[in-house]
């Protein structure tokens, strides 16, 4: 394997390169990367809802419901296919 340095390609020692497999089994994977995403989106959607649950405010049944189904989001799913083939619940504003 090669490195660069100040652009001149070398190779690695077999420290460069147990230090380069540690750091690839760091990386986010792209189950990692898609779950993250579906979770900026609920986080956002639940955060537009947060002035309902005011302590001087009834909140109604369907806003429950819609906020209970945006933290369930990620339950069961455990593969892209199935982070990627989510839709969300339909919002409510009131």
């Amino acid at each position: 394997m090669k490195k660069m340095v100040n652009g001149v390609l070398m190779d690695m020692t077999a420290k460069d390169i147990a230090q380069y497999n540690e750091d690839q089994k760091n990386l986010p994977t792209e189950f990692d990367i898609v779950i993250g995403y579906l979770r900026d989106k609920r986080n956002s959607l639940l955060a537009k809802t947060d002035w309902t649950s005011s302590s001087d405010l009834t909140m109604s049944n369907a806003m429950k419901t819609y906020r209970q189904q945006l933290r369930d989001a990620t339950k069961g799913l455990d593969t892209v296919e199935k982070v990627q083939a989510y839709e969300f619940p339909t919002e409510v504003t009131k």
